[in-house]
């Protein structure tokens, strides 16, 4: 079989090629250091318990927290729902109202439309144009039964990132919990979990150049100390709340991931600029192309373009030989709903289906940005 050209793939906030170096600290735990971590009456099981807190140490590095408050999921989305389901089962009875953002993954929102099933109030914040919310928004909705706000740092489909700063402020006069999906920002940007303020933070191991089905969940420990309700029963793992035989070659890889992300931070980040950079300013040659969101407040790594009188199935179709991209969220590429964020910038929908997202890795190269460049304003001229 004849092996084909594959595209260059520039669809990273999806999901990140795995570092070669994670791949290999990961393949000894298949089956040569394969114990139990939870089995620590043998060498093997005691081999598999200090790679898992290692890696937990990692991670914990990475976002300046200590190490006992890392707690690993299968991913971002159990992390989240871990938070938001444990603080409402532990916190419901001090009040039943959260407070989110409109342009939230669907991991959040959807899991904001269980709670409100089970007596949550919900209430969800707009953002401007540029996808950033209103903080005096956020003040004037808080109320003295607010228990959880749960905003996103950088968001998955344009990259805006809010100020969580600001943010934690407001939350923690209130005395409220601060949960934050940070799964596009950990790795892309210097994470500092008490500098931004947030008591909850998740992400995922392949955004990272790590592999998929594995992530963590930060909970602090004091000042204040948050205190989840039990998710997964069984065993007792992980602090009681998500029991459950441990991932021991996934956890490996993510605590590989984290630490390597952390060494290589600032160099990818100017390497990764360019490539954006250059993107965008050769595409602004097109007549009425503009760039969805903040460019100020964005990750260095996102593009999410809005190409006039193009539609989406068109674009993508006409590309798809040569690059990879998509719409938006991963979760929601086979949907044909007009995406819920630019939706929630007062994109109109022709302007919401005519809108790309390009999305950069340390793995692209300027020359590959180049040839989509060229093969984009062709189709335009």
């Amino acid at each position: 079989m004849t092996d084909l050209k594959q595209p260059y793939y520039f669809d990273n906030n999806a999901t990140t090629k795995i570092d070669e170096r994670v791949l290999n600290a990961m393949l000894p735990f298949f089956n040569q250091y394969y114990g139990n971590a939870s089995s620590t009456t043998h060498v093997q099981g005691i081999t598999a318990r200090h790679a898992v807190e290692e890696a937990r140490l990692k991670i914990a590095r990475l976002i300046n927290v200590e190490e006992n408050e890392i707690l690993f999921t299968s991913g971002a989305t159990e992390a989240i729902n871990i938070a938001l389901k444990g603080v409402w089962e532990n916190y419901s009875m001090y009040g039943k109202h959260i407070i989110t953002v409109k342009t939230e993954h669907k991991a959040v929102l959807d899991t904001c439309l269980y709670l409100e099933k089970h007596g949550a109030e919900i209430t969800y914040l707009n953002v401007d144009a540029e996808g950033l919310i209103n903080v005096d928004e956020l003040k004037n909705v808080m109320r003295d039964t607010t228990i959880l706000v749960a905003i996103m740092h950088a968001n998955n489909e344009t990259g805006v990132i809010q100020p969580l700063e600001e943010i934690s402020e407001i939350v923690h006069q209130h005395k409220c919990i601060l949960f934050s999906d940070a799964t596009q920002s950990v790795g892309k940007l210097m994470i500092d979990v008490n500098e931004l303020g947030v008591d909850l933070l998740c992400l995922s191991g392949h955004k990272l150049y790590g592999p998929k089905g594995v992530g963590a969940l930060y909970v602090r420990r004091k000042n204040p100390r948050v205190q989840l309700a039990e998710f997964i029963h069984g065993g007792g793992h992980e602090k009681q709340i998500r029991s459950g035989t441990l991932n021991v070659p996934g956890i490996v890889a993510l605590g590989k991931a984290c630490e390597l992300v952390q060494q290589e931070l600032w160099d990818n980040n100017t390497h990764v600029s360019k490539l954006r950079a250059y993107l965008e300013h050769q595409l602004l040659e097109i007549d009425g192309l503009r760039i969805n969101g903040s460019t100020k407040y964005r990750l260095y790594n996102t593009s999410n373009i809005c190409f006039p009188k193009k539609s989406v199935a068109e674009l993508i179709g006409k590309w798809s030989s040569l690059f990879s991209i998509s719409s938006g969220a991963a979760c929601a590429s086979g949907s044909k709903e007009v995406s819920h964020v630019l939706k929630a910038m007062q994109l109109n929908d022709e302007d919401a289906n005519s809108s790309l997202r390009f999305s950069f890795s340390k793995y692209n190269t300027l020359d590959e940005v180049k040839e989509a460049v060229s093969l984009i304003l062709t189709a335009f001229k």
